[in-house]
């Protein structure tokens, strides 16, 4: 059992692409700030987008593996778009807002920082751009593995 599920290119190529683009990120990021920070190996957002990575790494597997007649590569194609539309519009939209309420709320509460100390995080979605890499280095990684 354990043996199927390592061997199982539908399942282990996608979570390798996520791990790269992980990865990816600590490293664009650590070059944009000049520091590192390992919290990007799980946050959200950033560059590029894991989440599209791991979608698109599975459509193109699927799509290699089992056609692009098949109802696999349908499913997945389908689960793609709509994880890639809500990272760069609900997601997005949501970062946008947090960006916005915390400014509200500094500027409410300035010279009294103690009244509000939960900020809300404003990296949570991604840029087209972002969503493109990601897209790119999961189907590039899929070509390359399955």
């Amino acid at each position: 059992m354990l043996q199927e599920i390592l061997f199982n290119k539908l399942l282990i190529v996608p979570v390798c692409a996520w791990c790269v683009a992980q990865v990816l990120k600590v490293i664009v990021d650590s070059v944009q700030k000049k520091r590192l920070d390992l919290s990007q190996l799980v946050n959200m957002g950033g560059m590029p987008s894991a989440h599209s990575a791991l979608v698109c790494a599975l459509a193109t597997s699927a799509a290699i593996i089992y056609g692009l007649n098949s109802g696999i590569f349908a499913i997945a194609i389908i689960l793609a778009g709509i994880v890639m539309y809500d990272a760069t519009g609900v997601r997005q939209e949501v970062g946008t807002q947090s960006t916005i309420i915390n400014r509200m709320l500094d500027e409410l509460f300035k010279g009294r920082p103690t009244l509000f100390e939960q900020r809300l995080r404003e990296l949570i979605g991604h840029t087209h751009l972002e969503v493109a890499a990601g897209a790119a280095l999961g189907i590039l990684f899929a070509w390359l593995l399955t």
